[in-house]
């Protein structure tokens, strides 16, 4: 009884899956004219450190309160650590306190959404439009005006100063 259950299990996880739109490793469909960037595994690897190569490539997750960018205060953008698209304004950044970059809105035409079933219920996943890099989680707790919050693997992020 537990093995066909957990078979079921397993099963429904992989049709949400298949219904939730193509993998972080394969390319993005062109978003207001943003040209996808596809790479082969080689080619990312020594492009990306590991950890970012574990995030953005494989969609997993830095420890949370290990990101520089927690306590980043100044004016500037944050890219894609993949590819150097502008993700999100400095601007729009707020101190989530879950020990992770979080950000209530985004550059748009920046980010594609697909939904992961990975933790068994439904989370509403982002990815970067130009390379498909795997950033984070949006969930509907942050702040006003959008009531989202982008929560962000740090590792997945440059950050640019503006002047």
């Amino acid at each position: 009884m537990k093995r066909r259950l957990f078979t079921s299990i397993i099963a429904l996880v992989g049709l949400g899956r298949a219904a939730a739109g193509s993998s972080a490793t394969g390319s993005s469909p062109s978003v207001q004219g943003i040209v996808p960037l596809s790479l082969s595994e080689s080619e990312w690897r020594s492009r990306l450190t590991p950890a970012q190569f574990q995030v953005l490539r494989e969609e997993g997750t830095e420890r949370a309160g290990t990101s520089p960018f927690n306590s980043e205060k100044r004016k500037g953008i944050y890219q894609c650590a993949g590819c150097d698209l502008p993700l999100f304004d400095a601007s729009m950044k707020f101190d989530s306190g879950t020990g992770w970059p979080s950000f209530f809105n985004f550059i748009p035409g920046a980010l594609l959404t697909k939904t992961d079933f990975k933790a068994f219920y439904p989370r509403k996943e982002y990815h970067c439009a130009r390379c498909g890099g795997h950033h984070g989680h949006v969930f509907d707790d942050g702040p006003k005006p959008t009531g989202l919050r982008y929560c962000n693997n740090g590792v997945a992020l440059k950050f640019v100063v503006s002047a």
